[in-house]
């Protein structure tokens, strides 16, 4: 069979995958329990909590997450309904767009902050010691910065 694995890069590459999918579904099922959001919702609401005005043009939030532009804009659709999110004109571009975190999404985000962290630090981060964690951080960041340098 062409292109076959070896044993390890099977145990390797099967076992980030199974723990993805199962962290993934972990992740989504504690945020829907505790916060009413998705997580995809709670990454866009993160992103806007961090900057300083609250406040993100809609193509950067979609930079730094891994939904396309036409995926954070049905997300932030939803995060409008909800009231957590507004949208704003660019004044500097006609085309451009921001996505500006209410004071709604701001209490909302805060109370699914720390449950969130407590969960994935139960589920994930307390699995691991502290230099396992920095060894890990530098896997992903390899692959980040090996994906990303690509023309």
């Amino acid at each position: 069979m062409p292109g076959h694995f070896t044993k390890t890069e099977i145990e390797a590459w099967g076992g980030f995958l199974s723990a993805f999918a199962l962290i993934d579904r972990l992740v989504e099922e504690d945020l829907q329990e505790h916060a009413r959001i998705n997580h995809a919702e709670f990454e866009v609401l993160l992103r806007l909590y961090r900057t300083e005005a609250h406040r993100l043009r809609l193509q950067d939030v979609a930079a730094q997450s891994v939904l396309t532009r036409s995926g954070v804009s049905r997300i932030v659709e939803r995060l409008e309904r909800a009231g957590l999110v507004t949208r704003e004109n660019a004044s500097e571009d006609r085309r451009g767009t921001y996505v500006v975190l209410t004071d709604a999404g701001k209490l909302r985000f805060e109370a699914a902050a720390d449950p969130h962290m407590q969960f994935v630090r139960r589920v994930f981060l307390g699995l691991f010691d502290d230099a396992e964690l920095k060894q890990m951080a530098s896997f992903w960041h390899r692959i980040v910065s090996q994906q990303m340098s690509r023309p």
